[in-house]
């Protein structure tokens, strides 16, 4: 008996909820958190950590770009590595993997032994995103999965409004190696929350090398990968540059750049939240619907965002649609493969990871030959072609 079909046995009604499951739901969410804090705090160190290893802004960024790129590669494979294990299990060892990668950060006096701690790192990252993002269907009933896996992403979307900040600011206040430490001591708080709200989820099916491939031959499936990196790619490619566009577009001051952030970040929980709700009772129309108004958005902001007042609104909205996304194209990817959500998740979670860094990659060559409201234009294409994408696919079930 799985976890979905005990709690409906156990209540009678498919409809309710035990609070365990919910606080469990939630725990998860804290994952999330963490782990793209975890991922990020870097940027908010990136001088202070340099001065205190001996080394350049450039090779501390690359202790996010290692991270990143061995989420990317591990997301897919860690679900065939683990084969049968408990899922329960996995999910605290990973979290005690970035306690202890975030310890060695704390203490080392090496920069070689941090890179190598940022390896684990992204070990850590990629493994916990390929599983948490398809845990609601094993802790929620079916009519609450839309509204569990919402939840599940409101975690990163909140990591990035008051994880990182945060970070950043303990390590303003008391030094880097701190902020490394105070995220540890949360792990090891979240430990201990996993270990006693979540049950036991054994592997319904263990994943195989050519379960990623049966998955890649869902014509679904490969629509959902194909809708995340479109919009990854995009959303990144734009969103590196976001302060250039906002003081250079916009002529907004340098010092109201951080509070339009932090405003950008709220209303990305507020969309999050909303289009979670909306994916629930019709996926493909959410996607399509949020993905046209973000092309429009980006498209619209070199000729609409001309002044501090328009430009704000316009970054405002953009966080808003954005923030609807993941959690639109993860509850996509569970409907396409309900019986191999680990797999395709793993797929749509590298593709994620990918999509960042070469969004990013891309966006520095067109901002290097043109403008930066030529990376404006390229990524509202990018988003466009989402929508024609999923309303083009032919419909499947469950989608």
């Amino acid at each position: 008996m799985t976890v979905i079909e005990s709690v409906s046995a156990g209540t009678g009604k498919p409809d309710r909820v035990p609070l365990k499951n919910w606080l469990a739901v939630i725990a998860v969410s804290l994952g999330t958190f963490l782990v793209v804090t975890v991922e990020n705090l870097p940027m908010g160190l990136l001088t202070a950590i340099g001065g205190g290893l001996h080394v350049s802004d450039g090779e501390v960024g690359l202790m996010v770009t290692v991270s990143g790129l061995v989420a990317a590669v591990t997301a897919p494979l860690l679900p065939v590595a683990i084969r049968g294990l408990d899922r329960r299990v996995v999910l605290l060892g990973l979290i005690l993997l970035a306690l202890v990668a975030n310890v060695v950060s704390a203490v080392t006096p090496s920069y070689a032994v941090l890179m190598v701690a940022r390896l684990f790192v992204g070990v850590s990252i990629g493994g916990f995103w390929a599983l948490a993002g398809g845990l609601g269907v094993r802790l929620v009933p079916e009519t609450h999965v839309a509204k569990a896996t919402s939840l599940i992403f409101f975690g990163a979307m909140a990591a990035n409004v008051l994880g990182v900040p945060a970070g950043t600011l303990v390590g303003e206040l008391t030094g880097w190696r701190v902020a490394f430490g105070v995220v540890a001591a949360v792990a090891l708080l979240l430990v201990i929350a996993l270990a006693v709200l979540l049950p036991k989820m054994p592997a319904s099916e263990p994943v195989r090398l050519r379960t990623l491939g049966e998955q890649l031959r869902t014509p679904a499936v490969r629509v959902g990968v194909l809708a995340t990196f479109l919009l990854v790619s995009g959303h990144y490619g734009a969103f590196t540059f976001v302060s250039p566009i906002l003081q250079d577009v916009s002529g907004v001051g340098a010092a109201f750049v951080g509070p339009l952030l932090l405003a950008y970040g709220v209303a990305g929980m507020a969309g999050n939240l909303i289009a979670g709700s909306w994916a629930g009772r019709n996926v493909r129309a959410t996607i399509v619907a949020v993905s046209v108004a973000l092309a429009v958005i980006l498209a619209a902001f070199p000729f609409l965002g001309g002044n501090a007042v328009t430009g704000s609104i316009l970054l405002i909205a953009w966080g808003f649609a954005f923030g609807g996304l993941p959690v639109s194209v993860q509850t996509w990817i569970i409907k396409a493969a309900p019986q191999g959500v680990e797999a395709a998740t793993g797929l749509n979670t590298c593709m994620f990871n990918l999509a960042i860094a070469l969004g990013a990659l891309f966006a520095s060559l067109i901002v290097g030959a043109v403008a930066v409201t030529g990376v404006l234009w390229v990524a509202a294409g990018l988003v466009v072609l989402t929508s024609l994408v999923v309303s083009g696919t032919r419909r499947v079930e469950r989608v």
